[in-house]
């Protein structure tokens, strides 16, 4: 392939942000993007526009030929995408990035950008439902073959290699027992099998754990949790060298048209400014919540990587800053009297709230909370559930900026009534 056709070395009419080469991260976090625009604006501008006209024919026809760097349609162009797309990158410590349209559209254009008929993935079987699902179906549906192993045995992991093996892929911490992974560990396997490793970044965000700095060669998010912060879109974002961007992930983006929107870029680019922030803040009222849980009677089990008696806790304090914002836990009742008991204990818990914001949704100031055996992984088969270890009395608190205490006694009102039930 050629450097034209590769998009090397060609010139560019996209300007940078001019800022010193040793800023820090929380100013990259508001400053990085594209330069202000005529008028001089201090906040990033909307482009909501689906083309851009071009000056000339031939410089038209240099463009679509990827010879020179320009904004041409928004499905693969747009100054506001950009500009989330460079943040996002320089956050991650990244050399690039590409929006989508969500976080399951970034782990398609990923498959779709790496692996072929008969290669070989092996994932965590701990990953997301919807990611599970994708791999074992809609990617086996055109010859991709998936092995699912443990997140936190690496031996397993070098146990399943192949020499087909193309991608390993993880989430760290796993959703919803977060569940933490060796990233170093990981990439070692995957470097030695001349395979990819992705991780997906979304419980901790680049304000708690950046997994390119021990090994990962490309990052998942899912734009929608804590990098928007607020609940407002969806958005989706995979992070690599620039290379990989430009040969392997834009010519798929540009063809099969996965595209972030304009607008949605523009709300996740303002909520990366306050990412930092939120993340520490909701992370210390998690912690908290974590702890109290550990005392309550009613709660068989507590998982958050921020506690001691998380099984991953030293690793994970070793890759991330802080625990993050998710809280799990197991409802009694499932010793007791099985699944029925614990599902309908972890329901009468959840319907007893008054604050918490029943959804399954992530990453909102809002404090959320969800059954996931019934929804975020309710597609799953049984079999895959308990593979994973979500069980019918898993409960999952995402912890926003309400005032703890109001959490806790939210939670109490269903915890402290169980023996009626």
């Amino acid at each position: 392939m050629s450097d034209t056709e590769t998009g090397k070395n060609k010139p560019s009419g996209i300007p940078r942000v001019q800022l010193p080469p040793d800023v820090r991260r929380d100013t990259l976090a508001v400053r990085e993007g594209l330069p202000p625009g005529p008028w001089g604006e201090n906040s990033e501008a909307l482009y909501l526009t689906s083309s851009f006209v071009q000056p000339d024919a031939a410089t038209a026809a240099r463009r679509f030929a990827n010879e020179e760097d320009a904004f041409i349609y928004s499905r693969f162009t747009n100054p506001t995408v950009t500009m989330f797309e460079r943040r996002l990158a320089a956050l991650e410590g990244a050399e690039a990035c590409i929006g989508t349209a969500s976080g399951m559209s970034a782990i398609l254009l990923l498959g779709m950008g790496v692996l072929k008929a008969g290669d070989h993935v092996i994932c965590s079987r701990s990953v997301f439902g919807s990611t599970i699902r994708l791999f074992a179906g809609e990617f086996g549906k055109f010859g991709v073959e998936t092995t699912f192993v443990s997140q936190t045995d690496p031996d397993e992991w070098r146990r399943a290699l192949k020499p087909n093996t193309k991608l390993l892929f993880a989430e760290s911490p796993t959703n919803p027992l977060t569940e933490v992974c060796d990233i170093r560990a990981l990439s070692a396997i995957a470097k030695d099998a001349g395979a990819f490793l992705a991780v997906d970044n979304c419980f901790c965000s680049p304000a708690l754990q950046r997994p390119i700095e021990y090994g990962a060669d490309m990052v998942i998010h899912s734009g929608t949790k804590y990098l928007d912060g607020q609940g407002r879109v969806i958005a989706g974002a995979l992070c690599a060298t620039q290379q990989m961007v430009d040969e392997k992930f834009m010519p798929v983006l540009r063809s099969a048209g996965m595209s972030l929107s304009a607008f949605n870029a523009w709300v996740v680019l303002k909520g990366l400014e306050t990412l930092s922030i939120r993340m520490e803040a909701q992370s210390a009222r998690a912690l908290q919540l974590g702890a109290w849980l550990e005392m309550q009677e009613q709660v068989e089990r507590v998982f958050y990587p921020g506690l001691k008696s998380h099984p991953q806790h030293e690793l994970a304090m070793a890759q991330q800053t802080a625990g993050g914002a998710v809280v799990s836990f197991i409802v009694k009742g499932e010793m007791q009297g099985g699944a029925a008991l614990a599902r309908s204990n972890a329901f009468h818990v959840i319907d007893s709230t008054q604050v918490c914001s029943i959804t399954a949704n992530l990453g909102d100031t809002k404090t959320t909370i969800t059954h996931p055996g019934s929804t975020s992984h309710g597609r799953m088969t049984e079999e895959q559930r308990q593979a994973a270890g979500i069980t019918q009395g898993v409960i999952r608190v995402a912890v926003g900026l309400d005032d703890i205490e109001d959490i806790k006694a939210d939670l109490l009102r269903g915890l402290s009534t169980l023996l009626d039930q």
